[in-house]
């Protein structure tokens, strides 16, 4: 890998430059697999070859955007972490007369349907502003849009169960084809929004933050500086939920934050 590293920080900050948007900060060793991967589908014999049809093709860029971005989701991925959401911080929730919820790094939407369902079985969706973030446009869209592959249906449908469902997954969308719709109701109160952990700002005060397998891309710095973000964003005693391989336990806002599930990720701002 090291031997990319003069290419891969070329093409950085051609993008940065040309597309203003910042990877420079990103991990290497997960850019590097993501440039190969790019190359491969993209017909480029190497990084440069990329860079150079780049300069020249802004709509190449939004086909390399695809690769640089991560879409690998699932509705209720890690049933354990929705089921603490019901069990330990809806009660709290119940307690405001109206929410702000932010997704972070949203990807292509199973996330926002997922606190969306569940939401709408606490009786809290019809008061709730939930704000889906993601620097990809085409996944944004993709998750505004509520469709995906019916052969994920099975999936998703454990995962429903095992967060704690309360009815079944097939009463929030409908089957077209090779497709499943859900249901518009479920974005009604959403704002899909394309927004820069790396180089936006805090945009609105929010009770709960979900930012999942977003961190694990980044570099320490750019950690930090996202957490601190979140951290700016959470109301005193908000929620901030993180992915199963990250953890505020090296982070200097750690101090700002109690464990609350540890195990699940889920912290409370002080």
């Amino acid at each position: 890998m090291d031997e990319l590293e003069p290419e891969i920080q070329q093409i950085l900050e051609v993008i940065y430059r040309q597309y203003h948007y910042d990877f420079r900060a990103y991990s290497r060793s997960s850019l590097a697999r993501r440039f190969e991967a790019a190359c491969a589908a993209l017909n480029c014999a190497n990084i440069r070859e990329l860079q150079l049809r780049l300069q020249d093709d802004p709509q190449f860029f939004a086909r390399l955007l695809q690769y640089l971005t991560v879409q690998v989701s699932e509705l209720f991925r890690d049933p354990s972490f929705f089921l603490t959401l019901r069990t330990h911080i809806v009660p709290v929730l119940r307690t405001y007369p109206s929410l702000k919820i932010w997704i972070a790094g949203c990807s292509t939407g199973e996330e926002v349907y997922s606190f969306a369902i569940l939401l709408r079985e606490e009786g809290l969706l019809d008061r709730t502003m939930l704000y889906a973030t993601d620097i990809n446009p085409e996944s944004l869209r993709r998750a505004e849009a509520g469709v995906y592959p019916i052969d994920r249906v099975p999936s998703f449908s454990e995962n429903y169960r095992a967060a704690g469902g309360k009815a079944s997954l097939a009463n929030y969308y409908s089957a077209r084809y090779e497709s499943v719709v859900f249901d518009r109701s479920l974005r009604k109160n959403t704002v899909f929004a394309d927004h820069s952990l790396a180089t936006d700002s805090v945009f609105a005060e929010v009770q709960v933050v979900s930012c999942r397998n977003v961190l694990i891309y980044f570099n320490h710095a750019l950690q930090e500086h996202a957490l601190g973000l979140m951290k700016d964003a959470l109301c005193r005693r908000g929620f901030l939920g993180l992915g199963a391989r990250e953890t505020l336990q090296f982070s200097s806002h750690a101090s700002a934050f109690t464990e609350l599930v540890p195990q699940e990720r889920w912290y409370q701002r002080c």
